[in-house]
């Protein structure tokens, strides 16, 4: 498996930093990518066998861009929306993103947002479009947990996730649908391609995809999460629901499209504060419940990964204490430093 995570350059004072070159530059020995406006960084992992060495790459990145950061007199977040600024952003000076702002304009312009993409190695296309399907129903429960940008422009959004709001603005995002094969899949994406809505199949934004240049299925429903140890347990989930999948051998569950798309709604809004949908059933259950069926699902790969403990325990910890976007509206209504809690060090 293997991680990216985007994340938030800001200033000494909290405002967004345009200065990703400058701090890409620095990190030698790190695999660190421009993303769509300057004050955002990509961190790229390399691959991982274990959660422990994939923890282990992710702290030393985190630090490492950190400190490059800091050298160019700014701190870096690890926040998926900014919390403070205004809504238009400088974009990335690369032909790709220039043409994505003379297409999409400030739709290009307002997208300063940070997820986090986990690739799990896969047989072949065709396992990477049994393994979407069979992510459907649990995709909201990773939104949900996963959910960090509650606080936006210095106002509280009402919604753990304002990140899968921003985002859904785009072509071709969000709950991909139920494919029957992978030229089912290449169908649709030609599609997109032949009514100009995307200019290439790198803008299949879809939450779950074939990569479209590595061996591995790309999962990409997260906010950036707050903390390492977060991003691991998402990793970590992400890899069990795809051993289960392909453990699975079928097609996988169809579900009913309004269905899903109310259960993504809920997690964004509420994340791990309220209620959410099995989506297989359409019963409306408490986020709990939810997550307890998602890790009774993959409880048979988590044995053979010997994860059990750390999924549960991190769960656990999560709805004692608050994922980051409960600690980023907690220290908002609080008046504590917001930067300083989101600040990439943990």
């Amino acid at each position: 498996m293997g991680v990216e995570e985007e994340l938030l350059l800001v200033s000494a004072a909290g405002q967004p930093l345009p200065r990703s070159k400058a701090v890409k530059d620095e990190t030698d020995g790190v695999d660190v990518e421009l993303e769509l406006t300057r004050a955002q960084v990509e961190t790229n992992s390399p691959v991982c066998e274990t959660s422990d060495e994939l923890h282990r790459q992710l702290s030393a990145m985190r630090s490492r861009l950190a400190a490059a950061a800091a050298e160019h007199g700014g701190r870096l977040l690890a926040i998926a929306a900014p919390p403070t600024g205004a809504a238009a952003h400088l974009v990335t000076q690369q032909p790709r993103y220039e043409e994505m702002e003379q297409r999409y304009g400030l739709l290009a312009r307002e997208q300063a947002v940070c997820g986090c993409h986990v690739h799990i190695d896969v047989p072949d296309k065709e396992a990477a479009i049994r393994v979407s399907n069979h992510l459907r129903p649990w995709l909201p429960a990773l939104l949900a947990l996963s959910a960090n940008s509650a606080i936006y422009l210095g106002a509280d959004t009402g919604f753990a996730s304002w990140r899968a709001i921003m985002w859904s603005r785009w072509p071709c995002v969000g709950q991909p649908p139920y494919f029957e094969s992978a030229a089912h899949y290449d169908a649709l994406v030609e599609t997109h391609l032949a009514s100009g809505s995307i200019m290439d199949e790198r803008m299949v934004y879809w939450d779950v995809r074939p990569s479209s240049h590595l061996p591995t299925v790309e999962v990409r429903v997260s906010d950036v999460p707050l903390t390492v140890a977060e991003t691991v347990l998402h990793a970590t989930l992400v890899r069990a629901l795809v051993m289960t999948a392909l453990a699975d051998g079928t097609l996988g569950p169809e579900l009913q499209p309004e269905v899903l798309r109310a259960a993504y709604w809920l997690a964004a809004k509420d994340g791990l504060t309220g209620n959410n949908l099995d989506v297989r059933t359409t019963e409306v259950l408490p986020i709990e419940k939810v997550l307890d069926l998602l890790i009774h699902h993959v409880r048979p790969a988590l044995e053979l990964l010997d994860e059990v403990e750390r999924v549960e325990s991190t769960v656990g910890r999560l709805l004692r204490e608050g994922n980051g976007a409960m600690k980023q509206r907690r220290a908002f209504r609080e008046g504590d430093d917001l930067i300083a809690l989101t600040e990439a060090t943990r």
